[in-house]
């Protein structure tokens, strides 16, 4: 069957048609995107502006013809974190339900770590044993381990991306300027904080092979010398300590504006870039994980996966 999965996201609204099957590898048919970075669009009373309201009906609208033009079987839609966090969310969800047809089912950040965990499991197999699966987004950092399909411990922290950018580093709007070294102390100091209760829980639980997913940690590795997307989806990819540590070391000195110039930082994220390998140095630091496999299934994959499960059942 063609199933369509429509991913509203702290930056991207992602529109991911795949052929598949239950127990086949779920391939892509078509993709395309749209940047609002919506975790960035959350005003001083904590709501989605109008603005970003009314973009997200129309990126929305606009998917949803697609899969109508791609005879798209069924069509799953969710949000996350810039979604779920805001005031308005009830609003808002009602909203794009009115306007455009498509009901968008709010993922919990548990469950936003359980399907991620889903994904990286099917990906790496049962003979990857314990895992431990992060993933940073725009809005959360999720983290989860466990043994099974299903993680024993799921936790999901706001410290994505987009939202450190916006809260604590105070980019300069033009780009030229990169944070000062004391916002970057402060944001550590708080990363730091709040992995504190989840640094034990996790250390309870156990890992055998620790894994990366996620734009974020997929340009930090790219950065530390990891294989270009080019060299395609099976290339086998990671990111070390060290090496993470020499990019978090060049990259707080470089203008936003100036970031997309290195190969692998998309002009749309590279004034997240900073935050995201602060809270990857973090994680790594006090996990005490000298490496990373970098998982090219993540979340959507991990919704796609689920629901064929389900669809076997029925």
């Amino acid at each position: 069957m063609r199933l369509g999965v429509l991913d509203v996201g702290s930056n991207t609204v992602h529109l991911l048609v795949v052929d598949a099957h239950h127990g086949a590898h779920p391939w892509p048919a078509h993709s395309e995107k749209v940047v609002l970075r919506l975790a960035e669009q959350i005003g001083p009373d904590g709501a989605l502006t109008e603005a970003g309201a009314e973009s997200l009906v129309g990126a929305v609208g606009e998917a949803r013809e697609a899969a109508t033009r791609l005879a798209v079987d069924d069509l799953l839609a969710f949000a996350t974190s810039a979604v779920r966090d805001a005031a308005n969310a009830g609003e808002v969800l009602a909203r794009v339900r009115e306007e455009t047809g498509v009901r968008l089912e709010v993922l919990s950040g548990a469950d936003e770590a359980r399907m991620t965990f889903l994904a990286v499991r099917r990906w790496f197999g049962w003979s990857a044993g314990r895992l431990l699966a992060l993933d940073i987004g725009g809005g959360s950092l999720e983290i989860a381990a466990g043994i099974d399909e299903e993680p024993d411990v799921a936790v999901s922290l706001p410290l994505g991306a987009g939202r450190l950018s916006r809260e604590w580093l105070r980019v300069d709007p033009a780009g030229a300027v990169p944070p000062s070294a004391e916002a970057v102390e402060e944001l550590r100091a708080y990363v730091d904080e709040l992995l504190d209760p989840v640094v034990g829980k996790m250390a309870d639980v156990g890992w055998e092979r620790p894994v990366a997913t996620s734009k974020t940690f997929r340009t930090l590795a790219r950065l530390a010398g990891a294989a270009p997307s080019r060299a395609g989806l099976w290339a086998r990819r990671s990111l070390t300590r060290d090496g993470l540590r020499q990019v978090l070391g060049f990259v707080r000195h470089i203008p936003p504006r100036q970031l997309p110039e290195l190969e692998g930082v998309s002009a749309g994220r590279a004034h997240q870039l900073l935050a995201g390998a602060l809270v990857a140095e973090a994680v790594m630091r006090r996990l005490d994980l000298t490496s990373l496999d970098i998982c090219p299934w993540a979340l959507r994959e991990g919704v796609i996966l689920r629901r064929l499960d389900q669809l076997e059942s029925m």
